[in-house]
């Protein structure tokens, strides 16, 4: 899509120079900067107030050690983006103001940022000769937070440019000195990065489009040289070329909707960048993909900060609304844009407080998309938006459907089930899984993911209880045996359909177990009547009769057992959130039913979705026989 089209000496001709390339204000020029809203102006240089004589953490080698030692990664990130943190809003705080105020602190950041051996962060070292540890200072490489750090210090030193020389002239210097040496350096020759997609060993994800909005980045605040600059961006496009190239046709994210905002956003940046930095000449904005890509956000939504989250994905989602929006406007995507106002006026976007909130500045979120969203407030805040909350979508490439009963409210039913294969990015053994929310809360849900660690992505994945398939809705464990990792075990003849009063999903699973378990088939069809309930039958046939087989459902509500009922009934399990209210019918006759807690330990990435506990409902088949069948109704 980008390099076949844009090659290096049409590049040379169709990009800005350095001294050109004017993305967005610069400290230097106050209209700008004193005309955004007063509010968020506001916000913007209380923050820098709060960062004033900052202790910039101490990132000593021990810590950085833990992730090798113990498998925490949280505890040298977490110094690690403070320092980062801080230093954005120093910028930030200084650009809105333009005093002067700040500067000594932003050059005591930049200079802790650039004393640093590496730029990344511990869980990603391993990619380095020397294996996991302490990083090896003669072999720079280049991660996520390596890129990011990159970046950081690029808009920096475009944004404050002369006003750096007043502290002194050497910090200039040395930004240029660090980006080329840790990063630009090191990808005009590296190719074996599994990010960039080179060597073709496997699908790329969405750390490919996130390092190279931040390698593009780098390129155009640093590189003077016309031909050197067009060689490194493309350089960029062949990268990007190889997510775009192997991204299903359908725009669905397998990911899910959270890692949306690093893959299909930070595709989005690459785009939103060349665009600029060749006065619009590099536009593929009206490639149905790309427009296909962006859609997936409202296609995902569930309700209010409910998002579809399958795999590793978490159910609450905030996306970046300006962001979002931006996308909508160069697709002209409407339901993209309301979604984007909606969200806008839903997070307060524009209020005092704003920049606690996290919507509008450095922290959860990059320096470059905190200056687009920094001048494009008033653009979003000029209408009220709305959530499309789409009826019914099908995604045939990642095998999803999502329905409700009726387009635009979030009333009633909302279900959502997949196929696909179990080698999906961010993977859980999850073929067949469903979930289903009622007037907009979880009833039958996905548990997500725990915090990370060094287990998360090792060979002991599928020893983490959230990656199992008997802890996903109603996929059975056969003699023991669950679902197996691989591309090779996934869905088959899936068919989808809907209609006015039905939609439906129906698709072979067995092929997500492993021979031993004997399985000939296992046909799930799950139907949404709509306006009165869900309902899912199971067919199966093994070449013998297992001794056991059991299914379970996860549920935010408190459960109560009677004959062939599970009742749950709503409550309030964290903060404000509360879960449905509604019952699961089933053959009492021939299932047995008990129910458990499972404890979340995690309150870093779990807890915030679901509390402190969740319920496992656990079905067992009272002498389950070669060949049969079973069915349940999920109503109110």
């Amino acid at each position: 899509m980008l390099s076949q089209r844009f090659g290096v000496v049409r590049l040379e001709h169709l990009l800005q120079s350095r001294q050109d390339w004017h993305p967005f204000p610069r400290v230097d020029e106050r209209a700008a900067w004193d005309g955004i809203p007063v509010a968020l102006r506001q916000s913007l240089i209380e923050a820098g107030e709060d960062r004033l004589d900052f202790a910039w953490p101490h990132l000593p080698a021990t810590r950085f050690l833990d992730f090798a030692r113990t498998g925490n990664r949280s505890r040298y990130q977490d110094l690690s983006y403070a320092r980062r943190d801080a230093l954005a809003d120093l910028v930030l705080a200084e650009c809105a103001e333009g005093q002067g105020r700040f500067l000594d602190d932003c050059v005591n950041g930049i200079w802790a940022l650039c004393e640093e051996t590496y730029w990344g962060v511990p869980a990603h070292i391993g990619v380095q000769k020397a294996g996991s540890g302490l990083p090896d200072v003669e072999e720079p490489t280049v991660d996520l937070f390596a890129a990011e750090t990159g970046a950081l210090l690029a808009w920096t030193l475009y944004l404050l440019r002369e006003r750096l020389d007043t502290v002194s002239p050497l910090v200039r210097r040395r930004i240029e000195l660090e980006i080329r040496r840790r990063i630009l350096d090191v990808l005009k020759v590296r190719i074996d990065f599994f990010w960039m997609g080179w060597l073709g060993t496997r699908r790329v994800n969405n750390w490919n489009p996130w390092i190279c909005s931040n390698w593009l980045t780098c390129i155009l605040a640093i590189e003077d040289d016309v031909e050197t600059r067009a060689e490194d961006v493309f350089r960029v496009l062949r990268t990007v070329d190889n997510f775009i190239d192997t991204y299903p046709r359908d725009g669905g994210c397998d990911e899910g909707p959270n890692y949306w905002g690093r893959a299909g956003a930070s595709l989005f940046e690459n785009l939103e960048l060349l665009y600029v930095a060749t006065d619009g000449a590099v536009d593929v904005f009206g490639e149905p993909l790309i427009g296909e890509i962006g859609r997936f956000l409202h296609r995902a939504h569930i309700a209010d900060s409910y998002y579809l989250n399958f795999a590793d994905a978490s159910a609450l989602v905030e996306p970046e609304a300006l962001l979002v929006h931006a996308y909508g406007s160069r697709i002209g995507d409407a339901d993209m844009q309301a979604l984007a106002r909606w969200l806008a006026h839903r997070q307060g976007i524009g209020q005092p407080g704003l920049h606690a909130q996290g919507q509008v500045s450095s922290r959860g979120s990059s320096l470059g998309r905190s200056l687009m969203a920094i001048f494009a407030l008033d653009e979003v805040l000029d209408q009220p938006g709305q959530a499309p909350l789409p009826r019914d979508i099908w995604l045939p490439d990642i095998e999803v459907m999502t329905a409700r009963d009726a387009a635009g409210s979030q009333d009633g039913f909302y279900v959502a089930i997949k196929g696909g294969h179990n080698e999906e990015s961010h993977n859980h053994n999850d073929i067949g899984n469903f979930v289903v929310y009622l007037d907009g809360r979880p009833l039958l849900v996905d548990a997500g993911v725990e915090n990370y660690t060094a287990k998360t992505f090792s060979a002991q994945r599928y020893d983490i209880w959230t990656m199992q398939s008997d802890y996903h809705t109603l996929l059975p464990t056969i003699d023991g045996r669950q679902q197996q990792p691989g591309e090779q075990y996934g869905a088959s003849q899936v068919e989808y359909a809907a209609d006015q009063n039905t939609a439906r999903l129906a698709l072979e699973i067995a092929g997500a177990w492993d021979e031993d378990a004997g399985l000939d088939s296992w046909h799930r069809t799950l139907t949404l009547h709509r306006g009165e309930c869900v309902e899912v039958e199971d067919r199966w046939r093994f070449n013998t009769a297992p001794g056991s087989l059991q299914l379970s459902l996860l549920t935010p509500g408190r459960v109560e057992l009677d004959a062939g009922i599970v009742r749950i009934s709503a409550r309030n399990y964290k903060d404000d959130r509360t879960s449905a209210e509604g019952t699961v019918e089933f053959n009492a006759g021939r299932l047995t039913a008990s129910v458990e807690t499972v404890p979340i330990t995690d309150q870093v990435r779990m807890g915030p979705c679901w509390g402190t506990e969740l319920y496992r409902v656990v079905f067992t088949l009272d002498q389950p026989s070669q060949e049969g069948s079973l069915a349940y109704r999920i109503g109110r």
